[in-house]
């Protein structure tokens, strides 16, 4: 898969394709159904298929400190697209300038000029331009001007986790905020993901019995809701099964908040300085703080013990 990072990057002579625009973020169900049929009509028509999404989100440049909680890094919403058979990735720089572009001028200078878009696939929500002042209809209206077609495909609609709203990048931080990860999966079609590297902590863990992964996460990362989770820590592509702590550690009256993750029963791990993963499985406990160290290491065991069970029965399933 190609993965262009502004349109400098397309290559000369780009034929027609099939395009669709929009963050991404979390490539969610709702996403997934709008990329695959654009993929699927990318390959009835001959063509290839083209994801066009944005760095950073606008929401940073229109209006600055309100940049969302990201579901997804953008390396790993590429490697997702790529899952779903997209032939290019196109990440355009969002700047200030690029968002003074008009609807038409966008249209012309992304669509029509660089991608030769043959048809677009869009969600009925689809906004473009400044003050996203351009939305699908008049996409399709400049269609027969520019030699392009456009389809609008319906999101899905979530199930409980959702009451009854379209499957949404901003539903999915609202379920992730409040501890539903279960909801969230529901969404995305798998667990939340959180990545970082693997930093120095306290080490209370390991003097504890129960070695952690401190994980720095990278800016702007939608982390769960403080408490106990079971999920996966995954390094250099291996998923070990783990009970995660998130919070500010307050048995020891700590300040900052830390993801942690212990790899059950696996032992002698060295993974400082190492690019982790952190997959959030289901919700175990909140965060509490125990009468005495003794009644924190029965609690530990106890997550754990359940944290196996979580995820045994998730592999089964």
């Amino acid at each position: 898969m190609h993965c262009w990072r502004g349109l400098e990057d397309i290559p000369e002579g780009w034929g027609r394709s099939v395009v669709t625009i929009g963050s991404y973020d979390g490539v969610h169900r709702g996403h997934q159904l709008i990329i695959g049929r654009a993929v699927e009509r990318a390959r009835e028509l001959g063509v290839p298929s083209v994801v066009v999404t944005f760095d950073p989100h606008p929401s940073e440049v229109v209006r600055p400190g309100t940049h969302p909680p990201l579901l997804a890094p953008h390396h790993r919403r590429a490697e997702l697209m790529a899952g779903l058979g997209v032939d290019a990735v196109l990440i355009l720089p969002f700047t200030a300038e690029f968002s003074q572009l008009s609807p038409a001028d966008f249209i012309v200078k992304v669509l029509v000029d660089k991608l030769r878009a043959k048809l677009v696939i869009e969600g009925p929500n689809f906004r473009f331009g400044h003050r996203a002042a351009g939305n699908v209809t008049f996409l399709a209206e400049l269609g027969p001007t520019y030699d392009y077609g456009v389809e609008v495909i319906d999101l899905y609609v979530s199930g409980d986790a959702g009451g009854g709203e379209p499957f949404s990048s901003t539903l999915t931080r609202r379920l992730i905020a409040g501890g539903d990860v279960e909801g969230a999966a529901e969404i995305l079609g798998r667990p939340h993901r959180v990545e970082g590297v693997v930093v120095r902590g306290a080490q209370r863990g390991r003097e504890l019995g129960f070695p952690t992964a401190n994980v720095e996460t990278l800016p702007h990362t939608a982390i769960p809701a403080d408490g106990v989770y079971a999920g996966w820590l995954t390094v250099n592509g291996e998923a070990m099964p783990a009970a995660i702590s998130v919070g500010t550690n307050p048995q020891f009256d700590g300040t900052e908040r830390t993801v942690e993750a212990y790899a059950i029963d696996r032992v002698g791990l060295d993974l400082y300085g190492l690019h982790v993963a952190v997959d959030f499985l289901a919700y175990v406990r909140g965060m509490l703080k125990f009468e005495s160290i003794d009644d924190l290491l029965v609690a530990m065991a106890a997550d754990v013990k359940r944290s196996s069970e979580l995820i045994a029965a998730y592999e089964r399933a």
